[in-house]
C-alpha cells in the first residue's frame, strides 16, 4: 500500500470564499476609491491621541529640520485625521506635501478626493457611533 499511495490524488482543501470589509461593502464597484481610502485613511481616527492641527505642525518642525521620514509620517496621520474630519482642503495638501517629499508615492486620493471624503464619511457614521 505504500507504494500505490504515491500515486493517489489528494484531496484539495476547499477554497475560502473572502467575505468583503464594510469598506469594500460601501465602496462597490469603485475600487480605485476602495484603494485610494485603504491606503490613507484611519478606520477609528478616534483611537488617535494628536488633533490634525497638532500632526501638521510636527510635521512642518520635521520637514524644516530635514527629518523627511518623520515629515511625511505626520503629514499622512494628518492627512488621515483630515478625512475623518471631511476637510477636503486639507486633505489635498498634506497628502500633497507626503508626494513632494517623496515623489516615488503616490497617493490615489489627490486623483478625486471628494469622492473619497464622502465615502470615508458613510463608513465613519454607520461604524462609529
Amino acid at each position: 500500500m505504500g507504494i500505490l499511495s504515491k500515486f493517489r490524488k489528494k484531496k484539495k482543501p476547499p477554497e475560502e470564499v473572502k467575505k468583503p470589509t464594510e469598506l469594500e461593502m460601501l465602496c462597490g464597484d469603485d475600487k480605485e476609491t476602495y484603494k485610494a481610502l485603504l491606503e490613507t485613511m484611519f478606520l477609528n481616527p478616534r483611537k488617535i491621541g494628536t488633533p490634525m492641527e497638532e500632526a501638521a505642525e510636527n510635521a512642518k518642525k520635521f520637514k524644516r529640520a530635514k527629518d523627511f521620514v518623520k515629515a511625511r509620517t505626520w503629514y499622512q496621520i494628518a492627512g488621515g485625521l483630515a478625512i475623518y474630519e471631511g476637510n477636503v482642503k486639507k486633505v489635498i495638501e498634506f497628502f500633497s506635501e507626503c508626494e513632494e517629499i517623496s515623489p516615488n508615492t503616490k497617493y490615489l486620493i489627490l486623483k478625486n478626493p471628494e469622492k473619497a471624503i464622502v465615502k470615508a464619511q458613510e463608513y465613519y457614521q454607520k461604524y462609529l457611533k
